[in-house]
């Protein structure tokens, strides 16, 4: 593994942490101590404004310190394994579904960690409890997502249902029957609709306004789909299936005609969305655990039970391959891409997760901690300003 951190990991912004001038006086002037400790206080915000946490089977949740790979909070899940995590684009929760329940928890807890014998830093477990519990699936809740301002979520299981939650109520306000059990669910930046797909082999779009499904898809009969996901700038819909195999949408709004007939794409409005099927290729000759297109849609990333995961370029849904991240030795279960699309970070049964370099393609930083498979990995380093 490379011992380098990145230059920016993943601090937005840019900025470095702060460095002492070794050429200046030993006795600084008020100044300059005024100085310091604004630039301290700005490291310290940059520290508070990168959000990374994993989880799995081991019944923990763990927040890390993205450049230096120390773990700064563990959370035990003594109940079950941790599924999906998620956090809130305010910054101020994390959403961890597991067997029934799904719990939030305060992000912000910072209570300077204990230090063991030897001086050696130990995980903190302030703020162990959760600050709400949403209860309502039977069995396994497989996947989450945030509505752009943290006033509901969306949750997914195996029970076969969708429910949007409030999450100033902690209680249902929509129950969708997906008719099969749910693998994965996202919500379109229009916020005003659901992809989610299932072990059926279903793709499905939930018209919010509407209340139901609008569109089916089913790439492949009694195939599962395993992962979605939908493009940043609304332009397509990406999924992929237990054999490897990748499907792509172009996602076009349409509207209709005083006559009810639809018109052209791309004029008179956006009533309705219209998929268009564009491609489909193989990424991966074993499952296919997830899919992900960059914030800035140039790269698709695919993970996989062949240890490996891949970044294609979506340059014309051309989707040539770019690169092959090799490091984790077991299934790779889930990834969660940086603000800027340069950095992404992976989650693996082999108990580590990684962050990588998309540049160079390696490894800059190794999060070990976990002593089961880790199954899930949140990250938000966005800068709340720019949403």
């Amino acid at each position: 593994m490379a011992g380098r951190v990145p230059a920016r990991v993943p601090m937005p912004g840019g900025r470095s942490p702060p460095t002492y001038n070794q050429h200046q006086s030993q006795a600084p002037s008020h100044h300059q101590q005024q100085q310091q400790a604004a630039q301290s206080s700005a490291a310290t915000q940059d520290a508070l404004s990168v959000i990374l946490v994993t989880a799995g089977y081991d019944h923990s949740i763990r927040f890390w310190e993205a450049w230096s790979g120390i773990c700064s909070r563990t959370i035990p899940h003594n109940d079950s394994q941790v599924n999906r995590l998620a956090i809130s684009p305010d910054k101020r929760f994390l959403a961890a579904a597991s067997n029934m329940h799904v719990r939030l928890y305060d992000c912000n807890v910072s209570v300077p960690p204990p230090v063991g014998p030897g001086g050696v830093t130990q995980p903190q477990q302030a703020g162990a409890n959760p600050v709400a519990t949403f209860d309502g699936h039977q069995g396994n809740v497989t996947c989450i997502a945030w509505h752009c301002d943290a006033k509901w979520l969306v949750t997914g299981g195996e029970d076969g249902t969708l429910k949007i939650w409030d999450t100033r109520t902690a209680r249902p306000q929509r129950v969708y029957d997906h008719r099969a059990p749910v693998n994965d669910v996202v919500i379109h930046p229009n916020q005003g609709e659901l992809v989610s797909c299932d072990q059926a082999g279903s793709v499905k779009v939930w018209d919010l306004g509407e209340n139901g499904c609008s569109h089916e898809l089913v790439p492949e009969e009694e195939v599962p789909i395993r992962s979605v996901t939908v493009a940043s700038d609304g332009s397509c819909l990406v999924a992929g299936n237990n054999k490897g195999n990748v499907y792509v949408w172009r996602i076009q709004n349409g509207a209709y005609a005083a006559d009810g007939q639809p018109l052209a794409p791309g004029t008179g409005g956006g009533d309705f969305t219209d998929l268009q099927p564009v491609t489909k290729f193989q990424a991966h000759e074993k499952y296919l655990t997830r899919c992900l297109l960059s914030p800035d849609v140039r790269h698709l990333a695919t993970c996989s039970a062949d240890t490996t995961v891949k970044i294609w370029s979506t340059s014309r849904y051309e989707f040539a391959l770019e690169k092959t991240l090799v490091g984790h030795q077991r299934w790779v279960w889930d990834a969660a891409f940086s603000a800027d699309s340069a950095y992404l970070v992976t989650a693996s049964s082999d108990h580590v997760a990684r962050l990588w370099e998309l540049a160079s393609g390696e490894t800059v930083r190794q999060y070990n901690g976990h002593h089961r498979a880790a199954v899930c990995v949140a990250l938000n380093d966005s800068s709340l300003g720019d949403r």
